[in-house]
């Protein structure tokens, strides 16, 4: 019988988009809301600003994401068109640094020579780029999908606060977004940490250190100034 592996390096890419995406949209909405609730805002104002954060965030976290991985998709394009051309012009070079990447891994010179001149004739850029340079088409940038994971899950966890305060009574605002926030907070650091394979604990109880720590911080800021709009 064929001994088929599940790993789950093939989700990174969204997987990291996303739950960025997510916890952004929890902690600065919520953090945002507990702020102008501590100011004596009312629930009106409250909510609008939450609203206006939730836009502003998905738009800013879509921007950034695009522009910082399309960065990184010129970068690995101009590494992979130097190797093209370098595999052109000097393949012996290329067949002996390919040897050398082996090598230094432990494979015996004659093997890693071979090795080397097998996968070079079956795909040369494909071989280099990913024992070279590090890229693989599991790894490599794509923005589109990253902006869009990231302003999709960004308006998902933002909406969440914002849903909370339409329900929560107005003298307890500020509580009621704080820890049903957290406890969103906890259960998408888990829920994250699960497709991932890693610890669910361990994921849950740093973003949730990280969320109390936002939305005491807003909270001090609001509490401050005391300012109804």
């Amino acid at each position: 019988m064929r001994h088929l592996e599940q790993h789950r390096t093939h989700r990174i890419g969204w997987l990291r988009a996303a739950v960025l995406g997510a916890n952004d949209g929890i902690i600065s909405t919520a953090s945002l809301v507990v702020g102008v609730a501590a100011a004596s805002a009312t629930q009106e104002s409250v909510l609008v600003a939450g609203v206006a954060g939730l836009v502003a965030g998905a738009m800013s976290m879509a921007t950034g994401e695009y522009v910082s991985v399309s960065s990184q998709a010129d970068t690995e394009a101009a590494d992979l068109a130097r190797e093209q051309e370098e595999l052109k012009t000097d393949a012996a070079a290329e067949h002996q640094e390919l040897t050398a990447i082996y090598v230094e891994r432990g494979v015996d010179p004659n093997l890693a020579a071979k090795v080397a001149e097998q996968l070079m004739a079956h795909d040369a850029l494909g071989t280099h780029a990913r024992e070279e340079l590090g890229i693989s088409e599991t790894m490599s940038a794509n923005p589109i999908q990253a902006a869009l994971a990231s302003a999709a899950t960004f308006t998902v966890g933002a909406a969440l606060p914002l849903l909370v305060i339409l329900v929560a009574p107005a003298a307890y605002l500020s509580w009621t977004v704080s820890i049903t926030s957290l406890l969103f907070l906890a259960a998408l650091g888990g829920l994250a940490a699960y497709v991932g394979g890693s610890s669910v604990l361990k994921a849950a109880a740093r973003v949730t250190f990280w969320g109390v720590l936002a939305m005491a911080l807003s909270a001090v800021v609001g509490t401050f100034f005391n300012v109804t709009p």
